[in-house]
């Protein structure tokens, strides 16, 4: 697939899926049923193995199969984003040659954490791995996550790079958008990877958002996407503003800890997580249960997960 072609696909309201467990074993079954909702419910794009699917805990094979997964039902209907990004060149590009010979339509690329490169260290970076695929590369910025965020001139020379066809954008300045969009071509994507600025970054002009909370609401994002990017900017804070109160309860602590329990009261996913995560907080469950009530049939604190198509969610 060339370039050009997944850069017209991409955008929209894309899932960063979690990866279900069992008793800390890799549930595959209920990967399947998760990515077949999602599908049905309109979602424009997968974004495996991420932060949000707990993918610095996956083996090798359990990182396959999950990758495996996503494409075999995705079936070309949407991009299968693959998060390969390590605080390691040489580490970053095996992953991102595996997900390419796997069939991914792009990686998904953190700037390097931990080790706080330069700014010329991450141009650099991505300089190598550009070179060594031919897998489109999204690069994540995460500042919270990696100690350091991309200046407007390197967002300009990354833009420069063979192969590099978007940045997405965590740190939740929308103010940004305006400047990096003067500094880029036409063709490059931005998209944001923090869901309570996921309207603000697509109505400023962004392209769309990869998201931990349409995991659970999937429908409502697809909708409040499209309708942001078609410009009914009414409806969109309508949708909006329904979700303020969840996305609020899941940002009390880390996402995938909050994610994954909001999923356990609205379908049939486990709250399992690995260490060094581990389940929320007695104080952040009860946010979470009072913001999933809106959206649940009724007050049983459980979602009749059959009818969520119907609902919207």
């Amino acid at each position: 697939m060339s370039r050009p072609t997944f850069q017209r696909r991409i955008g929209g309201a894309m899932t960063a899926l979690v990866t279900p467990f069992r008793d800390g074993i890799f549930d595959g079954v209920d990967m399947m049923a998760h990515i077949e909702w999602q599908l049905l419910s309109g979602i424009d794009g997968l974004l495996v193995c991420s932060l949000t699917g707990e993918g610095p805990t996956l083996t090798e094979a359990e990182r396959i199969r999950a990758i495996e997964i996503c494409i075999e039902l995705s079936d070309d209907k949407v991009p299968v984003i693959v998060a390969t990004g390590t605080n390691d060149t040489a580490t970053t590009i095996e992953e991102t040659i595996q997900a390419q010979r796997l069939g991914a339509d792009a990686a998904f690329v953190t700037v390097p954490y931990y080790s706080k490169p330069t700014q010329n260290g991450v141009i650099h970076h991505f300089e190598q791995l550009a070179a060594r695929t031919e897998l489109p590369i999204i690069v994540h910025n995460q500042p919270s996550h990696t100690a350091i965020d991309l200046t407007p001139a390197t967002v300009a020379r990354l833009a420069e790079i063979r192969g590099i066809v978007g940045i997405a954008d965590g740190s939740g300045d929308v103010s940004r958008l305006d400047l990096w969009r003067s500094l880029l071509p036409e063709r490059f994507g931005l998209y944001t990877s923090n869901d309570a600025c996921a309207l603000a970054f697509t109505a400023a002009g962004g392209n769309g958002c990869f998201s931990g909370a349409s995991n659970i609401v999937p429908r409502l994002f697809h909708s409040m996407q499209h309708s942001a990017i078609c410009g009914n900017i009414s409806a969109s804070r309508s949708i909006d503003e329904r979700l303020q109160p969840l996305l609020g309860a899941l940002a009390r602590e880390s996402e995938p800890t909050t994610v994954k329990y909001a999923l356990s009261l609205v379908r049939d996913i486990e709250a399992d997580m690995r260490l060094p995560l581990v389940g929320v907080a007695d104080e952040t469950a009860a946010a979470i249960r009072a913001a999933i009530t809106p959206f649940q049939l009724d007050g049983s604190g459980r979602f009749a997960s059959r009818h969520a198509y119907r609902l919207g969610l």
